[in-house]
């Protein structure tokens, strides 16, 4: 375990670029083309330019910065993408920072301050032709410079959307400089991204960390373990299945969620 970093009495401004990275992925099976079809629409409805800048904004005022800027776009066939450029708000007699490594709180009671940062999301809804998998991944990215981690942003996001397959990035760059002059490459103690997360969460999923400490690279997927089939289909009910149409189903959707984990098309079983 790394210790707890001194605090450091720095020169000038906090010049560390931290970014926290991550897509979301949904499956769903949707067994028509017309069910397909609506999956789709259905999507772009949710996850709409307009419904992502409320989602991003509701982030923004969470954790208690400014929106300076909001560029947003939906797209033919399908997809939109949102980005919001922050700053920190004034801060009165400010004089400590959480940096422990330690998820942060809940959406109710969380309060962080950004500066000079971003946050964006892009979406990439798609359905195969003819074996009924459909899929939806969004992109986000959470960029501060200065004190401020974007993990802190991760406990809340991750409970504020339901996902199969997560996959995150975390990297600091860049330096900043203490009063003698000494460059520092990173201002916080961390082991894995998995400390930023909660019980429940670590619990519901298998995880898998990939690290590169000495750059300053922190990589964790996540795959859900345990799943019901009903929330996985669209347009009917495993009540509108047979078992072997059940059986054929969930085959297909453990297959794709391995896949999309292990980043690798996993070979035919017949």
């Amino acid at each position: 375990m790394n210790k707890p970093f001194d605090k450091i009495k720095l020169h000038g401004f906090n010049n560390l670029t931290k970014s926290l990275s991550f897509s979301i992925y949904d499956i769903c099976y949707a067994k028509t083309e017309q069910q397909r079809k609506e999956y789709i629409e259905y999507i772009d409805e949710q996850y709409s330019a307009d419904r992502l800048t409320d989602i991003l904004g509701e982030v923004v005022d969470i954790i208690g910065a400014n929106i300076l800027n909001v560029s947003r776009q939906d797209y033919d066939p399908q997809g939109a993408s949102v980005t919001i450029l922050i700053s920190e708000e004034p801060i009165e007699q400010q004089t400590t920072y959480d940096v422990d490594e330690a998820p942060g709180p809940l959406p109710e009671t969380v309060v962080a301050h950004l500066d000079k940062s971003h946050i964006c999301v892009h979406t990439y809804p798609e359905a195969h032709p003819d074996d009924g998998i459909c899929t939806f991944r969004a992109d986000i990215e959470v960029s501060t410079c200065g004190i401020i981690s974007p993990l802190k942003a991760l406990n809340f996001l991750i409970h504020s959307l339901e996902s199969d397959v997560v996959t995150i990035d975390y990297r600091v760059r860049g330096f900043t400089r203490d009063v003698d002059g000494v460059k520092h490459y990173i201002d916080h103690a961390i082991n894995s991204i998995q400390n930023y997360m909660t019980e429940d969460t670590k619990e519901a999923y298998q995880m898998m960390d990939v690290n590169v400490y000495q750059e300053n690279l922190f990589h964790t997927k996540m795959m859900l373990k345990e799943t019901d089939l009903n929330t996985y289909l669209f347009g009917v009910s495993t009540s509108d299945l047979s078992e072997d149409e059940e059986e054929e189903i969930r085959s297909k959707l453990t297959r794709e969620m391995q896949e999309i984990f292990y980043g690798r098309n996993l070979p035919d079983t017949e």
